[in-house]
């Protein structure tokens, strides 16, 4: 009755359990890396934005702003003090916005 039907063997079933795991294990590191490159090039972007604020605040007052503070309200949110990845953004005395570690 049942003698025409097949099914997987064992050795066919963990060799494809063997594939698929050779397969997880070359994906994950990968996708951690590219999370952190996102992260970093949002940040970034984020100190290119402040920079320009920055810039307008010179444009503006005539000085740089004392702290990335300054600029909270008018100039920019206060979501964007600091990046993606948590580094907090300063200012130097000559305008220079970087990102902290």
């Amino acid at each position: 009755m049942f003698k025409n039907e097949r099914g997987f063997t064992l050795i066919e079933m963990l060799i494809v359990l063997m594939i698929i795991s050779v397969l997880i294990i070359l994906i994950v590191p990968n996708l951690g890396k590219k999370s952190e490159e996102v992260h970093d090039k949002g940040c970034e972007a984020l100190v290119s934005v402040v920079q320009a604020q920055a810039d307008a605040y010179l444009i503006d007052t005539g000085a740089y702003p004392a702290s990335i503070d300054t600029l909270v309200g008018e100039y920019i949110e206060s979501e964007q003090t600091t990046c993606p990845d948590d580094r907090t953004l300063t200012i130097a005395g000559d305008g220079t916005v970087s990102a902290g570690k």
